[in-house]
C-alpha cells in the first residue's frame, strides 16, 4: 500500500538549515489547496490558485525559515497533489517523512474569500491518505532526538489510527524528555465539541507548551477571560500556556508568570495560518533559549506577517525579516 518514494533523511534536500537531527518534529495532514484569487462567490471564479496547506507543515516551514531544523511526518496519496505537497514542503528546507499511499488520495482544501474580511474553507479529506496515519508511521528515533514534538488537535480528529499515531509520538517524546507542544486547533467540520474537548483535555495534560484561542480553551476548561483560561489550562499540567486573541494579541502564563502582549497592527489580507506562524516563531525562540518576552515578541511579529499575504504559509518571515514590522522609518522602500 505504501512505498518510501518520498521518504528522506535529514536535512531536507533543498535549502535545509544545516545537518543533524531535527530540532522540531511534527505530524499531521497537509492538503492541496485551491484558493479563489479574488473576493466573491466561488462559483463565479474562472480559475483557482493551487498551493498546499496544513497546520503542522505551516509550522514546520515557519521554524525552518527562522533557522531551525524541522521535520514533518505524514502520509500522502500517490497522485499529483501528493507530489506537490512533498515537493513544496521539502523546498522550504523541511525534512519530509511521508509514506505514499497507493489506495487513498491526498486531501483537498478549498478556500473562498467571500468578503474582504471573511474567508470560508471547505475540506475534502474524508478517507484521505493522511487519515490512515497510524503509530507505524511515527519514526520514534526522530522524535526522541528532537527538542520539541509539536502536535495539534486536528490530527486525532482524522481517524482512530491517526489519534493513536499522535499518542504514540507523545509517549515517545515524553519518554525521552522531549518537550511536547500542543496547538488545540479545533476544527468543527471534523468532530463535535464534546468529543474534541475530552481528547484535547487528555493531550493538554501531557503537553509542556499549549497554544489555544479563547473558544478552543473553553472546550477544555472554564474561565471568564483569557487570563483565567490560561490559568485553568496550566492546572492540567503544561508549564507554558498561550491564549491567542487575534488582533488583540496574546495572554500567556509562562512558568507561573503572566504576560499580556498586544498584536502588531497590520492590514490583514488573509487570516488563515496566523496561529501556525505565531506558534512557529514562539517555538523557534524557545528552542534557542530566548527569554519569554523575546519568544512572545517574535511570535506576535510572525503572526502579523502571516496575515499580510494570501496563503497559509507564504507570508512566514525569515530571521532577517523579523525586525521589519517594528522598524521606525518613514521610508517603506528598502534599497
Amino acid at each position: 500500500m505504501s512505498t518510501p518514494e518520498y521518504r528522506t533523511d535529514l536535512p531536507g534536500p533543498i535549502g535545509g538549515p544545516g545537518g543533524g537531527a531535527a530540532e522540531l518534529v511534527t505530524l499531521g495532514e497537509t492538503m492541496a489547496l485551491l484558493a479563489a484569487p479574488r473576493v466573491g462567490l466561488l462559483r463565479h471564479m474562472h480559475s483557482l490558485d493551487l498551493s498546499v496547506a496544513g497546520a503542522e507543515s505551516n509550522l514546520a516551514i515557519g521554524v525552518s525559515r527562522l533557522g531551525r531544523r524541522a521535520a514533518w511526518l505524514s502520509r500522502v496519496g500517490d497522485d499529483e497533489f501528493g507530489r506537490l505537497v512533498t515537493a513544496t514542503i521539502r523546498a522550504e528546507g523541511v525534512a519530509v517523512y511521508a509514506a505514499v499511499d497507493g489506495t487513498a488520495p491526498t486531501g483537498l482544501m478549498v478556500k473562498e474569500r467571500r468578503t474582504d474580511t471573511a474567508t470560508r474553507v471547505q475540506y475534502y479529506r474524508s478517507g484521505s491518505a493522511a487519515s490512515r496515519l497510524s503509530p507505524s508511521d511515527v519514526d520514534e528515533s526522530l522524535v526522541r532526538a528532537a527538542r520539541v514534538l509539536h502536535v495539534t488537535g486536528i490530527t486525532p480528529a482524522l481517524s482512530g489510527t491517526a489519534r493513536d499515531a499522535v499518542h504514540a509520538a507523545v509517549e515517545a517524546a515524553r519518554g525521552a524528555g522531549v518537550a511536547v507542544s500542543l496547538d488545540l486547533n479545533y476544527r468543527a467540520a471534523l468532530w463535535d465539541a464534546a468529543t474534541a474537548g475530552a481528547e484535547l483535555r487528555e493531550l493538554v495534560a501531557r503537553a509542556d507548551i499549549v497554544f489555544a484561542t479563547g473558544p478552543e480553551a473553553r472546550l477544555v476548561v472554564s474561565g471568564d477571560d483569557e487570563a483565567a483560561l490560561a490559568a485553568e489550562l496550566a492546572k492540567l499540567g503544561p508549564r507554558q500556556v498561550l491564549v491567542k486573541r487575534g488582533s488583540r494579541g496574546v495572554v500567556g502564563l509562562l512558568d507561573g508568570t503572566g504576560y499580556d502582549l498586544p498584536a502588531k497592527p497590520v492590514r490583514a489580507v488573509d487570516p488563515v495560518g496566523a496561529g501556525d506562524a505565531f506558534a512557529s516563531a514562539y517555538l523557534t525562540e524557545w528552542i534557542g533559549g530566548t527569554a519569554p518576552e523575546g519568544c512572545l515578541h517574535a511570535a506576535t511579529v510572525a503572526g502579523a506577517f502571516a496575515v499580510t499575504v494570501p496563503g497559509d504559509w507564504e507570508g512566514l518571515p525569515s530571521r532577517a525579516e523579523l525586525d521589519l514590522l517594528g522598524a521606525d522609518s518613514d521610508d517603506d522602500v528598502q534599497r
